[in-house]
């Protein structure tokens, strides 16, 4: 296949796992990181997405720890790592492991990087040096949420890797990046079927993202209101943003993100555990319903 896109597309699969825990930089932890990334690569999953402002730094062991899985930071912040040094672990890596990494970049949020300023320009100046560097455009995606990102995404990227978003937002990114492009949102899945209990679990999680402009203005751009998300959001932003229930509510939430046009979801799970937990029985549980 000629096309890099496209044959990233085919690599990547339909299902990845996104999580915070395996960027997990603790040593004592070491073992389990591998343990789990190899896991999850034999389960299935066509990618893992590293939480955070993850590295390629992050990426490296896990890809050492696996065969062929593709390993993507989600999203490494343009504010703490300037392009060459993103560049030059890029090639790092590339060298030594060639087409498993793949550079996923954002702007983060203001209340994350005291330099925000203008952050389109800054990604489009981080762009411009990451080309200079020899970062090849088919190896990055972009984390896009509104219309001038996305367009980023589709004319110097691979693609998009959205955050929080819902089947209409994917939807609306794919009319933006057209066919080519990668589209891979993230979605939360909590895998409890009481919905008072699902959704109580969901807006504990969803709490902190509530307070990020970003998110909440690509919200109210489509079709919610300052109600929704009020009291760690309403069951309406719950439900549209979480795959919960038993396993046919959950496939059916997945697939409506495929039908809106996604390529790839990359799948979070969320319980009542710290942030940097491995869920490794939940893994296997979403497997086996995805199988």
């Amino acid at each position: 296949m000629n096309n890099p896109v496209a044959s990233l597309k085919v690599r990547l699969g339909r299902y990845g796992i996104w999580s915070a825990g395996l960027r997990s930089e603790d040593p004592d932890r070491r073992s389990e990181l591998d343990e789990s990334a190899a896991e999850l690569e034999e389960l299935g999953f066509g990618a893992l997405w590293l939480g955070g402002n993850s590295s390629a730094a992050n990426a490296a062991p896990l890809i050492r720890a696996t065969k062929s899985i593709t390993v993507g930071t989600s999203i490494q912040s343009i504010w703490q790592h300037e392009p060459a040094d993103a560049a030059a672990a890029f090639a790092e890596l590339e060298a030594s492991h060639p087409g498993r990494f793949l550079l996923g970049l954002g702007v983060s949020h203001a209340k994350f990087a005291d330099q925000y300023r203008r952050p389109y320009a800054a990604l489009v100046g981080h762009l411009d040096a990451l080309d200079a560097a020899g970062v090849p455009a088919e190896r990055r995606v972009l984390a896009a949420l509104g219309p001038k990102n996305l367009e980023l995404a589709r004319d110097r990227a691979a693609g998009s890797i959205p955050y929080l978003v819902t089947p209409e937002h994917t939807a609306y990114a794919r009319e933006i990046l057209g066919e080519a492009p990668l589209l891979a949102p993230e979605l939360k899945v909590v895998l409890e079927r009481d919905p008072a209990r699902a959704r109580s679990v969901a807006r504990g999680y969803l709490a902190m993202y509530l307070s990020l402009p970003n998110y909440t203005n690509n919200f109210l751009r489509h079709g919610f209101t300052e109600s929704d998300l009020a009291g760690g959001g309403s069951d309406r932003l719950i439900d549209a943003v979480y795959a919960w229930g038993d396993e046919n509510r959950v496939r059916e939430r997945i697939a409506a993100f495929h039908a809106a046009g996604a390529d790839h979801v990359a799948l979070q799970l969320v319980d009542e555990s710290p942030r940097d937990t491995l869920p490794r029985e939940a893994w296997r549980r979403l497997a086996d319903l995805l199988a």
